[in-house]
Formats: C-alpha cells, sequence, structure tokens
C-alpha cells in the first residue's frame, strides 16, 4: 500500500480493524454487523477509518460467540 499521512506527510502506518453494532436489533443481540479497516500515521497517530465487507457466515459466529 502506497500510503501517505494526510496531516504530516509520513509514509510509516499501522493497519488495524474493528467491529461495530448496525441498528437496534444488531445491539440487542450484539453483533457487529459493520466492519471498517483502519490507518493510522505511526508518526502523528492520524487514523482513517474505511466500510470492509462482512459475510453473513461471521455475523452468525458473533451471534453465538457473544
Amino acid at each position: 500500500m502506497n500510503y501517505k499521512c494526510p496531516k504530516c506527510d509520513n509514509s510509516t502506518y499501522e493497519v488495524g480493524e474493528m467491529r461495530a453494532t448496525g441498528g437496534t436489533l444488531s445491539k440487542i443481540f450484539d453483533i457487529q454487523n459493520k466492519k471498517f479497516s483502519s490507518v493510522t500515521c505511526k508518526r502523528c497517530r492520524y487514523t482513517e477509518f474505511y466500510k470492509a465487507k462482512t459475510s453473513a457466515l461471521s455475523n452468525i459466529f458473533d451471534l453465538f460467540t457473544s
């Protein structure tokens, strides 16, 4: 990945992942059906989030492991 921080022009970064709930039913059953990838600048810690695809299988797995 060719990343350059929009805040400080640094080119070193960390990649992470975050999952979050969506609507009311997702919150009630504690299903994290929204998935995001993050890119964080190693110098200034500025972070950008990008929406990622989730599969039905991972959502079912979340239901039974929560």
